[in-house]
């Protein structure tokens, strides 16, 4: 029975998982990451709510393995390349001054945190709620990267200096407090004197990076790394389980393991098929059921039964915001108020650490039952209202990244199948016709949301918003009209204009005018051509999986790069750079421009990471 009863805990508990973030989607709960909405519905199922999950052997240890996957995917999301020194730097958006070194800026701000943790703790020892200033300073000072990396993960800032700087202050923190924290259990635990044995750990992370340096590029890893060997995730799943089971062996806690485990596997620069499928299995399965169970084991109703303990909950959390949103000031150097703001909140969120500070405390007879349970209430309060209110400061990141708008002027067989065929993650389509122009009923109805005009007066378009969008493309069955279109587009400052025109003049008077011609003649003849004379280019313009794709280079981090010292090892090939009036046929010795316009082929997923990295420009 209690098997069959552990079972049932985790059927609810996946189901849970699983329609967490449908609910989120059709109720349009955007704002809420998902991370809070899972500790939200553990708590109303577990102790606190309807109490339908009973613990059991299955939900400790998937718990505990989501618990270890999270701190290695955080790991493995450091970008070790801001390590590196670089003469140019990024210019923020709202100063004079270059952008900061995010290594020296995580650097000063988590000394601040800790000294303002460490002045707060001893308030706290003073006014008589615990005893021991160390174990408060670590609880106080500490960052959740399991918070904080979905969190950055979801506002597509991972790969902006900011987001860096955000996450390299939690990976300070969480990776100084582990260390703490086991020099704590050294020294408080009954068996002291063992914190020297960090060493090992440390050492056999130095070896085993190493081993993978040498043998990552063989031969025969690269053929078993195919079919269903999969040599290269077993070997993750090793490392992840050596040094998780080597950090309980001296001593320290597990995540320290499986944290630097995730270090070692960045930095041998993996391949991201590999961590794409590190990060479904992850954030799929195991890390769902973490945050589930976390809420699932807060019962809140019983501490609401000590006054003292009431007390604590309200002056721990302000002391969380003051450690964090203090030190966060020195980025008002180089960043708005909003930005910092936005940044000191989303450090203060704080779980894992806390959560076995705590287990700690209340072992070694610090703390007491109840205060455990407050300790750990504030932390997962800091990681409901923290992502909240850095979600809503910065919704900003989320429209860089944004679709781009497209205006089609005249459905038709040209238009339509277009529309079709746009990715509908980076483009929205708006399509106009008049009630004159003849067009299939039942297409239009069943496939496409299409704005009827009484005509095609750019006035009345102007007025109905037609030319406030990022793309026009007129393509009427009237050349003279879509000139027109395309003119008045162009006066209005539409970045974008494509015409349809098929006479020779009315062509060469749009391209003049900086604006893009299409023709069916002329576009028709040149298919042909090609055809001909060189169909395996035919195929790359026209199959999906070898499609050419642009990138406009705006970072400045890969100014004056050259092509052969480029990091990024995606399944991506550059077949000709645009600058200026300029082609360039790439090779090793070229350099990167900023405004540079590449030409490159590769699958769709290899070549969005790479528009993220090279499109990034921190003051556009």
């Amino acid at each position: 029975m209690e098997h069959g009863a552990s079972v049932t805990s985790l059927v609810i508990v996946i189901i849970a998982a699983f329609i967490t973030p449908i609910l989120l989607h059709r109720f349009k709960l955007n704002i809420i990451p998902v991370v809070v909405a899972e500790i939200i519905v553990g708590l109303i199922i577990g102790q606190s709510g309807f109490d339908i999950v009973e613990q059991g052997s299955w939900l400790e240890i998937l718990s505990t393995l989501g618990f270890i996957f999270l701190m290695f995917l955080s790991g493995l999301e450091i970008d070790f390349s801001i390590f590196a020194s670089r003469k140019k730097k990024a210019k923020p958006e709202n100063q004079g001054t270059g952008a900061p070194n995010p290594v020296w800026v995580a650097t000063t701000v988590f000394i601040g945190i800790f000294v303002i943790s460490l002045a707060l703790s001893y308030l706290f020892v003073l006014a008589g709620f615990i005893d021991n200033a160390f174990l408060m300073t670590l609880i106080i000072s500490t960052i959740s990267l399991g918070v904080v990396v979905p969190t950055l993960k979801d506002a597509q800032m991972m790969k902006t200096t900011i987001g860096q700087t955000i996450l390299l202050i939690a990976v300070i923190a969480d990776l100084v407090t582990m260390i703490l924290l086991a020099v704590f259990v050294s020294i408080y635990g009954e068996s002291g004197g063992n914190t020297w044995l960090l060493l090992i750990l440390f050492a056999a992370g130095v070896l085993f990076y190493y081993i993978g340096k040498k043998f990552r590029h063989q031969s025969f890893v690269e053929t078993m790394a195919k079919g269903t060997i999969q040599i290269d995730t077993r070997a993750v799943f090793t490392l992840i389980l050596l040094l998780v089971a080597l950090s309980e062996t001296v001593g320290a806690e597990n995540i320290l393991g499986a944290f630097l485990a995730g270090t070692l596997v960045s930095l041998l620069s993996p391949n991201p098929e590999m961590v794409k499928r590190l990060d479904s299995f992850g954030y799929g399965f195991l890390i769902p059921i973490f945050f589930v169970m976390v809420g699932v084991e807060i019962d809140i109703w019983s501490l609401f039964t000590d006054s003292r303990v009431l007390i604590l909950i309200p002056l721990l959390f302000i002391a969380l915001l003051v450690s964090k949103i203090v030190p966060a000031l020195i980025l008002s150097k180089w960043y708005d108020k909003k930005t910092v703001f936005g940044s000191g909140f989303i450090l203060t969120s704080t779980l894992s650490l806390v959560i076995a500070a705590a287990a700690i405390g209340k072992r070694e007879g610090m703390i007491d039952d109840q205060m455990e349970g407050a300790l750990i209430l504030v932390a997962v309060l800091t990681c409901l209202v923290a992502p909240i209110v850095f979600k809503k400061v910065y919704g900003r990141f989320e429209d860089e990244d944004r679709k781009t708008v497209v205006s089609f002027i005249g459905s038709n067989r040209m238009t339509l199948p277009v529309v079709r065929e746009l990715d509908i993650h980076a483009y929205e389509t708006h399509l106009y016709h008049t009630k004159v122009d003849k067009i299939d009923e039942r297409i239009s109805r069943n496939c496409f949301d299409i704005k009827e005009l009484d005509g095609y007066d750019v006035e009345k378009m102007k007025e109905l918003g037609v030319f406030e969008v990022d793309l026009i493309v007129a393509s009427t069955g009237d050349e003279e009209r879509n000139a027109e279109i395309a003119r008045f587009a162009k006066e209005q400052g539409v970045e974008r204009v494509i015409v349809r025109v098929e006479s020779p003049d009315l062509s060469q008077e749009m391209k003049d005018l900086n604006i893009n011609v299409f023709s069916v003649f002329l576009s028709s003849k040149a298919l042909l051509k090609a055809m001909i004379e060189a169909p395996n280019v035919v195929d790359i313009l026209t199959k999906q999986d070898s499609a050419l794709y642009q990138i406009n280079m705006n970072n400045s981090v890969y100014n004056g790069i050259h092509l052969r010292e480029f990091p990024f090892t995606g399944d991506v090939i550059m077949v000709r750079i645009f600058r200026g009036k300029d082609s360039i046929v790439p090779h090793g010795d070229t350099e990167l421009k900023m405004g540079d316009r590449l030409i490159v082929t590769g699958s769709h997923e290899y070549v969005e990471e790479l528009k993220m990295e090279l499109e990034y420009c921190e003051w556009c």
